[in-house]
């Protein structure tokens, strides 16, 4: 399969630096220095986001789209809060649709059966190369185009390319490089934020001990393992190696994928870290593994949770409060430096018809992601949103940092890969980090079993 490979990046200084803001800028709370003070304050005087339509948009009057994505719960809720606004500037009806993973095998479904959406939003890069391949998708119109180049960086608008063609719009993006933690935990345990992997095992060592369980993990989806994987990986191998094994250039037996399991077993090999344990943490579903760090009082189930931005909207199911209950750090470097892994959905048309291709362009502007930045648990690359979209300053920090990086990040390497490999649930690389969670002393047989189901899937 033809894949489209990371970013090539010039100066991994920059990222780090942009990325820094989230430690040091103390209104964002991230360095777990006081609770309240003003992370939910007001945006700034004068700065709200714009009511007034920037980008226009053609009257659609009596035609019906469908839109499919693998979003539910609040996710979905919220992208359709977008899709109403498309319905009331253009008089069109839009139906959202939900899909399975991997999305490939769905649309495929929906395609053979003569009813494919309108547009879709593919959460892989893979995904994408393949139903260019397949010759699902339509190149992206002019207005797309025009609202692309005003407001995206090169680097994301080559994410949305295949050979050279733009095909997608990367709607939502993700920083992957983020450990939420329950404020009251940390503070009876007596610890603070670590900014090492060295200090994330002696902080998740006191929490235990104090009997709250270190970490909730959400071993029953497969791709949160992944990231797991990748950040330590990119953290210690560093950024060739990350980008020769998401190409499949390096096998998964060498010795830098060893080492990064290795590293990462020192964490999830620790029974006593896990709520539930390891049999726990391979029933623990993603919502799970948020919302039971952020209930019951002063002992919740754990006490920190790794994901994404994302991990707002469901915080937001809680009675916690994101800035005072419910603090982010960084994912502690590994290596040298710490880890910066992006992600996102992109979307495209599957349709040649003038509803999907304004469809595109609006979620290619500042309007329609200034809606869903409102909801919380939305991170927009359009570098023309509005900051003070964002309800509240470690959102609004988290959203400024990832436009200041501009095209200096590592794109999610299992969402590069083929969905055999990288998207697809009970196998390929899912299945074999969730035996690996079962068995963390197995890193011989996992690699083993990684290189196996990656040659298949890639190829070669």
């Amino acid at each position: 399969m033809l894949r489209q490979g990371p970013i090539h990046t010039k100066n991994r200084r920059s990222s780090n630096r942009a990325w820094a803001v989230l430690a040091a800028a103390g209104a964002l709370a991230l360095s777990g220095c006081g609770g309240g003070g003003g992370s939910e304050a007001d945006p700034p005087p004068g700065a709200t986001a714009s009511a007034v339509p920037r980008v226009q948009l053609p009257r659609l009057d009596g035609e019906k789209l469908q839109v499919s994505a693998v979003w539910t719960g609040p996710e979905q809720a919220n992208f359709t809060k977008v899709l109403k606004e498309f319905e009331k500037r253009t008089g069109a009806t839009v139906t959202f649709v939900p899909a399975q993973d991997p999305i490939v095998t769905f649309l495929g479904t929906k395609i053979a059966g003569g009813q494919p959406p309108d547009v879709a939003l593919l959460p892989q890069v893979g995904a994408l190369t393949a139903a260019v391949q397949n010759k699902w998708v339509q190149p992206v119109g002019p207005e797309a185009k025009a609202q692309l180049d005003a407001n995206y960086s090169d680097g994301w608008k080559k994410l949305g390319a295949v050979d050279g063609t733009p095909y997608g719009v990367y709607y939502k993006a993700a920083n992957k490089s983020l450990i939420w933690y329950n404020a009251k935990a940390f503070e009876a345990a007596g610890v603070q934020p670590p900014t090492t992997w060295k200090e994330l095992l002696t902080v998740a060592d006191t929490l235990s001990a104090s009997g709250t369980p270190a970490l909730s993990v959400a071993g029953a989806d497969g791709w949160t393992l992944t990231d797991w994987f990748e950040n330590v990986y990119l953290s210690q191998a560093g950024p060739q190696k990350y980008d020769q094994l998401a190409k499949h250039q390096i096998k998964w037996t060498d010795p830098s994928v060893g080492q990064a399991l290795t590293t990462l077993a020192e964490l999830v090999g620790r029974k006593d870290f896990l709520a539930g344990g390891p049999s726990g943490a391979l029933a623990t579903e993603f919502p799970k593994s948020v919302t039971q760090v952020f209930t019951g009082g002063d002992r919740p189930a754990a006490a920190m949770v790794f994901e994404g931005d994302f991990v707002a909207v469901n915080i937001a199911q809680t009675d916690a409060k994101i800035g005072e209950d419910a603090l982010v750090f960084p994912f502690p470097a590994v290596g040298a430096k710490p880890p910066v892994v992006s992600g996102g959905d992109v979307a495209v048309a599957l349709k040649p018809s003038k509803g999907a291709q304004a469809l595109l362009t609006f979620l290619a502007s500042p309007d329609a992601a200034e809606i869903q930045a409102r909801e919380g648990g939305f991170l927009s690359p359009n570098k023309a949103v509005n900051p003070s979209a964002y309800p509240n300053d470690i959102q609004r920090g988290i959203a400024q940092a990832l436009i200041a990086a501009g095209d200096d990040f590592r794109f999610d390497m299992s969402d590069q890969a083929p969905a055999a490999f990288g998207g697809t649930p009970g196998a390929g690389e899912w299945k074999a980090l969730q035996d690996f969670l079962a068995n963390p002393s197995d890193v011989a047989g996992t690699q083993n079993r990684l290189e196996a189901e990656a040659a298949k899937a890639y190829g070669n």
